[in-house]
């Protein structure tokens, strides 16, 4: 079989089956924090194979959906799953890394000279970028609003304008880092404080340490469930 068709066919499969899960839990009534059955019994009440079971759920785990504990099972995160199309998933599994090592390239630079160029108005709008993350936080929320104001406050207090451009260049990618990173489990409260350490140094004015800081918070932000997962995986 061709290598697209295989590909092709395996995320049929996979949609499928993630299609049955995603009726069952709303038939069951369940809701975030709610434990599912377990792959056997899943298999069983969804009359699919084990391993057809064991694939979608890698999938609803890569999106964020699910959460497997070591030992204690797999738990919604979300009262719905709201699956995105394989397809698209393995799209931006592609395209991730090189976001990845764009950020990393260019905004560990942008926090070096934003620790040298910092204005008492840009320290201000840092402030404010960490306590509005905090409060998305504290209210249950990912904090992606506050991560993008603390992004682009770092940008505006570099001062430099072609750097910037380039950061609005790549903006969606940017935004689409930022999902696949914040939803991963215990990471908001991760970033929120990598983002702290990352400000403490921008307003020490010491530039290494800012580039430092924010070079540890990028790499942080590729360790993602989806770059492990494997689409071709059996």
């Amino acid at each position: 079989m061709p290598e697209a068709l295989s590909r092709l066919n395996r995320a049929k499969l996979y949609e499928q089956v993630v299609e049955r899960i995603k009726a069952h839990v709303e038939e069951s009534g369940l809701h975030a924090g709610d434990k599912l059955p377990s792959e056997r019994d899943l298999a069983e009440r969804l009359g699919v194979s084990r391993a057809s079971i064991k694939q979608a759920i890698v999938v609803l785990e890569v999106q964020g959906l699910l959460e497997s504990r070591h030992g204690g099972g797999t738990y919604l995160r979300n009262d719905h799953l709201d699956v995105e199309p394989v397809d698209e998933l393995v799209a931006r599994r592609r395209r991730l890394p090189e976001v990845l090592e764009a950020r990393e390239a260019m905004e560990t630079k942008l926090a070096e000279l934003a620790a040298l160029r910092r204005s008492d108005a840009d320290l201000a709008a840092i402030d404010a970028a960490l306590a509005f993350m905090a409060n998305e936080i504290a209210e249950g929320g990912h904090g992606a609003e506050g991560d993008r104001r603390f992004h682009e406050a770092i940008t505006a207090a570099a001062s430099n304008s072609l750097l910037a451009e380039f950061m609005r260049s790549i903006d969606a990618q940017i935004a689409e880092s930022r999902t696949e990173s914040l939803r991963q489990p215990g990471r908001p409260s991760r970033s929120l404080g990598q983002h702290q350490k990352i400000a403490d140094a921008i307003r020490d004015g010491d530039p290494k340490a800012a580039a430092n800081a924010m070079r540890r918070h990028v790499q942080t932000v590729s360790k993602v469930r989806l770059l492990a997962w494997d689409p071709q995986a059996d």
